[in-house]
């Protein structure tokens, strides 16, 4: 069984496309796109232009998916169960604070706890 590979080419309009490739040569790929474990209506796969063995995916974002905080649409492949990728939509209140602001501060503070951790070891060591 090929393995497949699934690329995101653009969200525009409201629909997000991607190109899938490694799959079987003449045979379509079965795909899966959910959101909270239901089937997201409305997707379609067409053979892309050129390559055989190319296929365009398009998957239009429902309303569903517009609720409050970050909701995730998975693509799988039907046959193998594997997640070949996902998207997620962040609606909503803003998150608080800045979330690359708060992993910089652990990071901070993890380094300021492995050094007095290091400092411990040599003190106590010897």
């Amino acid at each position: 069984m090929a393995e497949l590979k699934l690329t995101k080419t653009a969200i525009l309009e409201g629909v997000w496309i991607g190109e899938l490739s490694g799959g079987e040569p003449g045979v379509r790929p079965e795909l899966e796109v959910t959101h909270q474990d239901r089937p997201v209506p409305g997707v379609e796969l067409a053979p892309g232009q050129g390559d055989a063995g190319v296929w365009t995916l398009r998957i239009p974002i429902p309303a569903t998916v517009l609720t409050e905080g970050v909701q995730v649409v998975l693509i799988r492949d039907r046959k193998s169960g594997l997640c070949l990728d996902s998207f997620a939509v962040l609606t909503g209140a803003p998150v608080e604070g800045d979330l690359r602001a708060e992993v910089k501060l652990l990071r901070d503070e993890l380094d300021l706890l492995k050094r007095a951790f290091r400092r411990h070891c040599v003190e106590t060591s010897g």
